[in-house]
This record gives structure tokens, C-alpha cells and sequence, in this order.
């Protein structure tokens, strides 16, 4: 039934349109942003940099294991269609579950209300200062308004077919990386100093942490430092995050068994490239104490200021507003096709498997530009960030180990591609992301549980809502 219905989708999307979708759904705002956490979480240049390399290598190491399932199974759903080969429909459903819950559209919101917070930088009406509206807690600012505003208009777009949300990614993620590339070289070129250089990496390697309520730095070890690994790498990892989202649309994409890999390959590669060379640019430009402590922690809004002057902060206002832009186009495009495939296989609401006129899920398009709204309303993005991350990787650790179940379950399925590294990358990975995640469970319990249970409270829906007929 599956693969027939598969045919309705157009295959529009071509080697370029994939990678460009694999990093504009990657950068958004964090690699702007979480510097400044990361340098208070471990103080020193050496540790920044390592932290941002190991989640790019991590990052790439994984996208290169999806490539083999991807290859094995190319049509919508991605993710969720691999869980449910290599184990069953429950852990299937438990990951379309806190997709749709957190996963999806808590990043959407995310994404939204860094888009408002950086227009208000253009126009200050339009910030979460601005309050319209209180009823008793509840209070309702023009910079919701604004990221809720933004989610609909690209909503809109995609659900007049996959071609207009294609174009808009890709002529946006070109200049995203053409003006974070252009932020490098200028840092590089005209505001580098050798003293800044040399004197962040004098200690470049010892470990310490910043203490916001005396302003100073302290040595850590030990659990210390684990902990502080391990909580400064949500923020990258959260930034190197959403690669995932080419494989929900393999079934719009050409001659998938080949550029669905590669296209996850390429896309994780540039965007660790930029990421680690944004960061040198950083370190050559601002005193480590500067990136540590700079304002709302918008560490390139400093960098700009060293670089451009006065108008700095407009220059990066405006890279943001684009970079998010295309961000949440990317995630909205790419989400509606796993609920659309877990709506054929009778596990979501069944008007998310409809296609319409334009060939697209434009109703799961809906449902999920609906809760992403009501998410921007909670104002808690910040725990649902924290919620999001543990639960990404435990799906990610068992997608991965999946690899090893099929390659025993299936073994004469045609693999056009294998898993680079097999099997020490995959299970080095599995090792890594366990570790951060027993780490971050153990340190951040407090957000970090409510992601596992929001997981866990979809096993009594999956058990409720089941089909009878199984």
C-alpha cells in the first residue's frame, strides 16, 4: 500500500536540494548563540573548539550510518520508518510520538522565537518586552505574535507543494552560507588580533568554570567537568542537529538510494567546517572572557562589533532572521511526512495521509503548524530544548544500533550503500551519545526527565489508539 501511494509524491528534489535542506535545517541560531555557554561551561579555547569538533564528528558519524537505511529504505518517513523495520511499531510510534510532542515542533518554536527576539533588534515593538494581552500568568508578547506569524507564512508555503519550499530553501541556505562564511574571512582578515590569539590559548587546555553570581572563574575535575562536557554539549549538539530531516522526504527526492546518503554526508560535513572555523573566528577576534560573558550570550553580535563597529549588530540581526527563516522551513517541509507516514500505517489522525492537489501532506502540514504555535505560547523554550536533546539521542542510539539488528534480520537486502566505518563508527557513536545522555540525565533531571516521560506516556496512547485488527 505503501510504496504505491509513495508514487504520488513528486520526485522534485535533486543531490543539491537535499544537502542544502541538510544545512539550513541545521544552522539556526545556536552556532550565534552557544559559544557563550560552552566557554562558561569548560573556560578555555582548547575545550570551545574540542566541543565543537566532537559534535561535528559525532554529528557526521551518525549521518553516515543513516546513509546504509536510508539507501535500504527510501520513501517518506525516514526516522520512523527505520525504527519500525528494525524493531516494531511501538518504538516506532514512541518516536513519531515525542516528534510530534517535542521533538518537531518544540524546535520549531525554538527556532520562531529566535527569528522574533533578532527582528526586535530591527524594530524593538516587535520583542517579548512588548506585552499585548495578560490573562491571570498568562501573558501574550508581540515576539510570540512574531515567531507564530512566521511558522503559518511557511506553512503556507509548503502546503502549496514541494517545489516553493525547495526554491525558498535553497536560495536561503545559499546566503546563509555565503554571509557565515563572509563573517570568517572578514573576522579573519580585519579584526584578528595575534595578542587576542595568543592570549586565549596561553591556558588553552585548562579547565575551569564561570561562576555568574561572583563573576569569576573556577577550576573543575572530575564529575565537574563531566558535567560541564556534558551540559555544554546540548548546546552543540542541539546546533548540529535536524540533519535527519532529508531522510522523512526520501520520497520526493531523485534517485534517493544515492543522494539521500550523500546528501546527509556533504550536508553534516560543511556545516561542522563552518561551525569550527566560526568558532577560530571568535577566538581571534574576542578575549576568551568576552565570548564567556557576552550579552543574552550573542557572541557573534560581539565578534560583529569588532569587526564592523557600530553597525555590527544589525549585520548579524539580519544573517539570524535569514538563518532561522530557512531553518524552520527546512524542519516544517521535512516533518509533515512523518506524520503522514505514520498516519498509513494507521498511527496518527488518518487525514495526515491524504495528499492534496499539490501533491503534499497539507493537513499534517497543519496539525503541526498548530502545535508549534501553541508551543511558542508556553515560553519555556529554553526547558524544551533540554527536553528535546535527551530524547533525539536516544532515538538516534537505537535508529543506529538498528543497523546492527537488520544487517542479522535482513541479511540479502540490497544495500547500495553500507555504513561507512561499520561496525566501529556506529557503535562508537552509540557509546558517545549513551554516555552524554546517562550524563545529561544525571545532571539536568529536572527538564531532562520530563523529555523522558513525555517518550514514555505515548506507550498507554500507542496501546489506546492501536488498529483493532492487530
Amino acid at each position: 500500500m505503501q510504496e504505491n501511494d509513495q508514487e504520488n509524491f513528486k520526485r522534485e528534489l535533486g543531490l543539491l536540494d537535499g544537502t542544502m535542506l541538510v544545512v539550513g535545517s541545521m544552522i539556526g541560531s545556536g552556532i550565534f548563540i552557544v559559544s557563550a555557554d560552552i566557554a562558561r561551561q569548560v573556560g578555555s579555547a582548547g575545550w570551545l573548539t574540542l566541543i565543537w569538533l566532537l559534535s561535528g564528528l559525532i554529528t557526521i558519524i551518525a549521518a553516515v550510518s543513516y546513509g546504509e537505511l536510508s539507501a535500504m529504505f527510501p520513501k517518506a518517513g525516514g526516522q520512523y520508518v527505520y525504527l519500525k523495520e528494525a524493531y516494531n511499531k511501538l518504538i516506532a510510534f514512541l518516536y513519531g510520538w515525542s516528534f510530534f510532542a517535542v521533538i518537531q515542533t518544540g524546535t520549531i518554536a525554538a527556532v520562531g522565537v529566535a527569528f522574533s527576539k533578532f527582528a526586535a533588534y530591527l524594530y524593538e515593538p516587535l520583542s517579548d518586552e512588548n506585552v499585548l494581552f495578560e490573562l491571570g500568568a498568562f501573558k501574550l508578547n508581540a515576539a510570540q505574535l512574531v515567531s507564530i506569524f512566521t511558522i503559518i507564512v511557511l506553512t503556507f508555503i509548503n502546503s502549496r507543494g514541494v517545489k516553493n519550499g525547495k526554491i525558498l530553501q535553497t536560495v536561503l541556505t545559499i546566503i546563509k552560507i555565503l554571509s557565515l562564511l563572509g563573517l570568517i574571512v572578514f573576522g579573519l582578515t580585519l579584526a584578528a588580533k595575534a595578542s587576542v590569539w595568543d592570549a586565549n590559548w596561553a591556558d588553552g587546555w585548562s579547565t575551569r568554570s564561570f561562576d555568574k553570581d561572583s563573576g569569576s572563574w573556577l577550576p573543575i575535575g572530575g564529575t565537574a567537568l563531566i558535567s560541564g562536557i556534558s551540559a555544554a554539549m546540548v548546546g552543540s549538539l542541539f546546533s548540529s542537529d535536524a540533519w535527519n530531516g532529508v531522510t522523512f522526504i526520501a520520497g520526493e527526492i531523485k534517485n534517493p538510494k544515492r543522494n539521500v546518503g550523500f546528501s546527509l554526508f556533504l550536508g553534516t560535513f560543511i556545516v561542522t567546517i563552518i561551525y569550527v572555523l566560526t568558532n577560530i573566528m571568535y577566538l581571534a577576534v574576542i578575549p576568551f572572557d568576552e565570548i564567556a560573558t557576552a550579552k543574552f550570550d550573542r557572541v557573534a553580535v560581539v565578534a560583529s562589533d569588532y569587526i564592523f563597529g557600530n553597525i555590527g549588530a544589525l549585520i548579524i540581526a539580519i544573517m539570524i532572521m535569514i538563518s532561522t527563516f530557512a531553518c524552520n522551513n527546512g524542519l516544517i517541509m521535512a516533518g509533515a511526512r512523518v506524520y503522514y507516514t505514520m498516519a498509513k500505517d494507521g498511527l496518527f489522525f488518518k487525514k495526515a495521509a491524504v495528499l492534496n492537489s499539490s501533491s503534499v501532506p497539507a493537513w499534517a502540514l497543519w496539525a503541526q503548524c498548530i502545535w508549534a504555535s501553541a508551543l511558542c505560547l508556553t515560553g519555556k523554550y529554553g526547558d524544551l530544548l533540554d527536553f528535546v536533546i535527551i530524547i533525539v539521542l536516544i532515538f538516534y542510539i537505537l535508529t543506529i544500533y538498528g543497523i546492527f539488528i537488520l544487517r542479522r534480520k535482513m541479511p540479502d537486502v540490497e544495500r547500495p550503500y553500507k555504513a561507512f566505518g561499520y561496525p566501529f563508527l556506529p557503535m562508537l557513536y552509540i557509546i558517545i551519545a549513551t554516555a552524554i545522555c546517562i550524563s545529561l540525565f544525571i545532571t539536568k533531571f529536572s527538564t531532562c526527565g520530563w523529555g523522558v516521560l513525555i517518550m514514555v506516556a505515548g506507550i498507554p496512547v500507542y496501546y489506546l489508539t492501536k488498529p483493532k485488527e492487530e
